[in-house]
């Protein structure tokens, strides 16, 4: 069976699409699902490239016994719209940015994180550089990749 592919993308992949990606992978590992999936994540700008998962977000996922260790930031490529079959957005600055990265949406792969969340359709996951709210940015993540492990 073909591995389902699944890329997160935030602004600098420090934040918001890291938990993302280390959620998801925690999730799968728990659904004994691992080989089935190839999770990553990136970022649109080009601000914090090679930075690890900022403190109080690596805080946050160590609280629920979730590690990050070796992530450094990444930023988004037009071969990765190829490679990947989903690229998930946390907002929708972040959608602009991906189709205009990737040359647009040509094969429907781009989406935001919530819209896989009932009733949180077209909502944007906290950005906790800006709130201070991890936890915030926790349950959005996690309400998004647990909606997206039933897609």
């Amino acid at each position: 069976m073909k591995k389902k592919k699944i890329l997160f993308v935030c602004h600098g992949n420090i934040c918001r699409s890291p938990m993302a990606e280390y959620i998801m992978k925690h999730l799968v590992e728990e659904a004994h699902l691992t080989g089935k999936y190839e999770i990553a994540s990136a970022a649109t700008s080009t601000e914090e490239l090679g930075n690890p998962v900022y403190p109080p977000a690596r805080r946050k996922l160590a609280e629920h016994g979730i590690g990050c260790e070796g992530h450094t930031a990444r930023q988004l490529t037009r071969g990765d719209y190829q490679h990947y079959d989903m690229l998930i957005g946390m907002d929708q600055y972040n959608i602009r940015n991906m189709e205009r990265m990737c040359g647009g949406d040509a094969e429907g792969k781009i989406h935001l994180l919530l819209d896989y969340v009932k009733g949180r359709e077209g909502e944007s996951v906290a950005d906790p550089w800006y709130t201070g709210d991890f936890e915030a940015t926790w349950r959005d993540c996690l309400a998004g990749c647990k909606a997206l492990l039933a897609v």
